[in-house]
């Protein structure tokens, strides 16, 4: 069964629907440019790289900068986050990507670019993914896998429309005059982060005063904001003596996470996998035209994957959120890992412009599924009142494979001439932290599972000593008559 809604430790329940659905389109909106806008611009690639005489490696970097400068500003939007909320937040993140583009449509040098789209638009993405990741979590507990699911679904949804827009503007106005009417679109971010209202906390439960012992014990398990929040939390006594500037970093970014023995399994799989995540969407319409199929066919297959992506994701968080995957999600995103990486082993195999289609198809299902759980499981495995600080840790540090991804797979064309074995590197490095995946988690959910064990005995041990203390005062006070 899906866990209770709990009150969470602001003093809160998450209220599970009401503004919150007008919060998750809010951060459809907002996670949908963010993930879509690097993938959409790769309908300019081929016409940039001829316009700058730039090789596939260095037209790759574009990408790559923009999405390793969202990643890289998650630390910084965790902190503005948890000091600002989320709406003033995704507002400026907005209006930067919007300059950025603006700027950019001005460039004479691939460097200009890289500065403009990759790393002002960039720190703008990073500006609207987190605060639109992290109040999903402050409005639903027991329906968030779904609600996560359907704000994942912004990013095929707006890449399914700006893949052949983009190519219809490219015709119409070139590059430069596309950049500054994608400019303008952008500016919607600004409004789905007017949608972000702060969450309601003035609910605050009922004074622990006013419960029995063993009703009071119940209710303070039940106020955990998630069943993989661990121990890490209990260890609040040892917490007191330290200084106030380490009390101030940790307000806003958690350090102690990289104790924590979910994050650290779900960090170094991710690490790896990041390799080989984004490059396959990178270089799907290179690889199309690259084999001779003409430009608007090979846009539209960007849109058979983003038609496809569009309906798994929700499809997906409606299956994690079930009673029969939700207290094992880890296995269900492990096996989202694989599938995405058998798929790009199956792509070379796949002949002509109909063995494409099937690919895009595939490949679009095994991505959503990844992208409707990629944060669900961390927040699954840190709970919702760390997932702020756990999101901003793990966004700094992929942005390291985020970066070099795409430039490394187009290095490998360079070098070989065709993109078949880009393909299977990728699809390598994809298949190898599934299977990690799979086992890590089985030993994770092991130990999990004899903590809790050891939590109820040592609970039993506790409710037994307080009823002998109970019963003991009287006795007690007639020895003390007595003496």
């Amino acid at each position: 069964m899906p866990p209770p809604a709990a009150a969470t430790k602001g003093g809160h329940t998450p209220p599970d629907g009401g503004w919150g659905w007008a919060v998750v389109f809010g951060a459809f909106i907002s996670i949908g440019f963010s993930y879509a806008f690097p993938k959409s611009l790769t309908i300019f690639f081929k016409e940039i790289q001829e316009y700058f005489s730039v090789s596939y490696s260095e037209i790759a970097w574009l990408s790559s900068v923009m999405l390793a400068s969202m990643y890289a500003g998650g630390p910084v939007s965790s902190i503005l986050v948890n000091r600002y909320g989320s709406r003033p937040v995704v507002m400026v993140g907005g209006l930067m990507v919007s300059v950025g583009m603006v700027l950019a449509s001005f460039g004479r040098t691939i460097m200009h670019l890289y500065l403009c789209v990759g790393v002002i638009g960039g720190l703008g993405l990073a500006l609207n993914l987190q605060p639109a990741l992290t109040i999903i979590g402050t409005y639903f507990q027991v329906k968030r896998p779904m609600a996560n699911g359907i704000a994942m679904a912004g990013s095929p949804v707006i890449l399914f429309t700006l893949a052949p827009l983009n190519q219809f503007l490219f015709d119409s106005f070139g590059w430069r005059g596309s950049f500054l009417i994608l400019g303008a679109i952008v500016l919607n971010c600004c409004v789905a982060g007017a949608l972000m209202r702060p969450v309601n906390k003035n609910t605050q439960p009922k004074p622990k005063a006013e419960l029995p012992e063993r009703d009071r014990a119940a209710a303070e398990k039940a106020a955990l904001p998630d069943t993989r929040e661990q121990s890490a939390d209990l260890l609040t006594g040892e917490n007191q003596d330290e200084s106030k500037s380490q009390g101030c970093l940790r307000k806003f970014i958690d350090l102690s996470l990289f104790k924590h023995r979910g994050f650290l399994i779900y960090l170094i799989g991710n690490v790896v996998m990041f390799f080989g995540f984004f490059a396959p969407v990178v270089f799907m319409a290179p690889y199309a035209k690259h084999q001779g199929v003409d430009e608007y066919s090979a846009a539209f297959l960007l849109s058979i994957f983003a038609l496809v992506d569009m309906f798994t994701r929700p499809t997906t968080g409606f299956i994690g959120n079930s009673k029969w995957i939700r207290p094992r999600i880890q296995y269900f995103f492990s096996f989202a890992v694989s599938f995405n990486g058998v798929c790009h082993l199956l792509c070379p195999l796949l002949p002509g412009y109909a063995g494409l289609v099937v690919y895009a198809i595939i490949f679009g299902l095994a991505f959503g599924m990844v992208c409707a759980l990629l944060f669900e499981v961390l927040m699954d495995l840190v709970g919702a009142q760390r997932f702020s600080s756990a999101v901003g840790l793990v966004t700094i540090i992929e942005c390291g494979p985020v970066l070099l991804g795409p430039p490394l797979s187009g290095a490998l064309v360079d070098i070989f001439g065709e993109y078949k074995s880009m393909y299977y590197a990728c699809g390598v490095l994809m298949l190898v932290p599934g299977i990690y995946f799979f086992i890590m988690h089985y030993f994770n959910y092991k130990r999990l599972d004899e903590e809790k064990r050891q939590a109820v005995a040592v609970d039993m041990r506790t409710c037994e000593e307080a009823v002998k203390l109970k019963m003991s005062p009287d006795g007690n006070t007639a020895q003390e008559t007595d003496g």
